[in-house]
This record gives structure tokens, C-alpha cells and sequence, in this order.
């Protein structure tokens, strides 16, 4: 199927823009707030090939069904359903074990991600915001796609919970960094070198794994 363009107007750009989502497919093309649509449309069309060419180097879905394996802290976990099973996922080794309705299993995995997410980066951060020497007012989960934890002035922590997916140190790092802007709102020096203090790890790494592999995150469960 061929993926619809996405047009969005930006009174920034100066030149037309084309692109395509690492982290669900979508095709964006972005064009100067007077530009020609028509003209811009018919660009982006001839640019099929290449559209073509970069959606078929996105990673494949992995969605929630028996049998699957699908990452969580790092490593893969087999979902193994039955009707029979418990509703409520557990953690069996290597198996998440589930039952209950098997149209509604998707539904059911992923709260039962988003809330171990929310139990382990609260208790992540409070550990930092302790050895920080702050104070954190909420730590919340979402699912946005542009950026992994956010932290406002006022102290509250926002993450994705799709970092329970990820490896522990990288899940961590990313905490750290968060913490790190309740003292300062910035990416100055002074920051970078108070999450080097705070993390146990090595940043390099753990930022390396994340641009390398944190867009092959979103598409879990799809």
C-alpha cells in the first residue's frame, strides 16, 4: 500500500522537506508556509522511489500475540497465552504468561507494561533525585514519539513507558538525565557532567543504544 503524505506548513523552512517517521511510517513533507501544495505534492511524488526505499529499511512490527517474543528490560520475553491463563500478565523466566479473551490480549500486555514501567522508573528516579540531592513532585508514563522523559520546572517527570523495553542501563541512563534537569533546565556542560556523576554506567553507551536502537521501540506491540 502506498503510504499517504503527510503536509504540514512551517513558516521556518525555506526549502521543501520530505521524511519518513523511524518510529511508525508516516511520510512528511514539510513546505514553507507560501509554497505551492500542488507543486510540492507532485516533488514528493517523484520522490516514490526513495519513499519506497526508506520504509523498507523500518523495523518490522512486533505486536502482542501468542507465541511472539517481545523485548522487556533488555531481553525477550515469549508471550504465552491460553484461555485458561490468569487475565492479569505475569512474569514467568522468559514467559509472560496471560489469559482471558484473546481479542483483547494486546490491550492487556500493554497496561501490564505501561504499569511495571511506572513502578520502576518512580523507583529509579527517587533513587537519583535522592543521590541528586532534589526533589521530584510526579513521575507519569506516555507514549510520545519525539523524546524518552521530559521534566518540567515545577519537578514533574514524564517518560515513555516503552523504556521498559529497553536495557536496564539504558533505562536508567535515561532517568538519570532526567533528574539531572530538576538543577539544570538546560544541555549545558555543567548538565552533561552532572549526569556522568549520577549514572553508574557509561552515557556513551547507553546514547548510542538508544539512537541506534530506540526507534525499533515503537513499533512493539504494533
Amino acid at each position: 500500500m502506498t503510504p499517504p503524505i503527510e503536509v504540514v506548513r512551517n513558516a521556518r523552512a525555506k526549502v521543501m522537506r520530505l521524511a519518513v517517521d523511524p518510529c511508525d511510517g508516516r511520510v512528511r513533507l514539510t513546505l514553507p508556509r507560501r509554497a505551492s501544495l500542488q507543486k510540492a505534492l507532485a516533488w514528493a511524488e517523484r520522490q516514490r522511489p526513495w519513499i519506497d526505499a526508506q520504509q523498507a529499511r523500518l523495523p518490522q512490527g512486533r505486536p502482542f500475540v501468542p507465541g511472539a517474543r517481545i523485548p522487556f528490560c533488555g531481553a525477550d520475553v515469549e508471550i504465552a497465552w491460553a484461555a485458561t491463563h490468569p487475565r492479569t500478565p505475569r512474569l514467568e523466566g522468559d514467559r509472560l504468561v496471560c489469559g482471558g479473551p484473546l481479542e483483547s490480549l494486546a490491550g492487556r500486555i500493554e497496561r501490564w507494561l505501561r504499569a511495571q514501567a511506572l513502578a520502576l522508573l518512580s523507583d529509579e528516579t527517587a533513587e537519583y533525585a535522592a543521590r541528586a540531592g532534589v526533589e521530584v513532585s510526579s513521575v507519569s508514563v506516555g507514549d510520545a514519539k519525539g523524546r524518552w522523559g521530559s521534566c518540567t520546572a515545577s519537578g514533574a517527570i514524564r517518560y515513555s513507558w516503552r523504556l521498559i523495553l529497553a536495557p536496564p542501563e539504558v533505562r536508567r541512563h535515561t532517568v538519570a538525565h532526567e533528574v539531572a534537569h530538576r538543577i539544570h533546565m538546560n544541555h549545558a556542560p555543567a548538565f552533561h557532567r552532572l549526569v556522568d556523576e549520577l549514572f553508574e554506567g557509561n552515557p556513551d553507551t547507553a546514547r548510542l543504544w538508544l539512537r541506534r536502537h530506540g526507534p525499533s521501540l515503537h513499533w512493539v506491540g504494533r
